[in-house]
């Protein structure tokens, strides 16, 4: 996952407006106490940062991969 798609994912979840407040002011122990920008900028992958988030925003299993998007394919 590419930040561009986390962004894209978090918009498509949580609407545009609130998904940027999410980003900025969600703090979550998962990412040692980082906001998803935060984690961003500590390096942590986008795809790690976007898991933290559905656990944390109680994100149903089936929309973790994004909305609309399909699931990877497994290996």
């Amino acid at each position: 996952m590419k930040v561009s798609e986390l962004r894209q994912a978090l918009a498509d979840e949580f609407g545009q407006a609130y998904s940027s407040v999410l980003a900025s002011d969600l703090i979550m122990a998962s990412l040692g106490g980082r906001t998803v920008n935060d984690a961003l900028a500590a390096g942590i992958p986008p795809r790690d940062v976007w898991m933290a988030l559905c656990r944390e925003t109680d994100v149903p299993e089936e929309r973790w991969y994004g909305v609309g998007r399909p699931e990877p394919k497994k290996n």
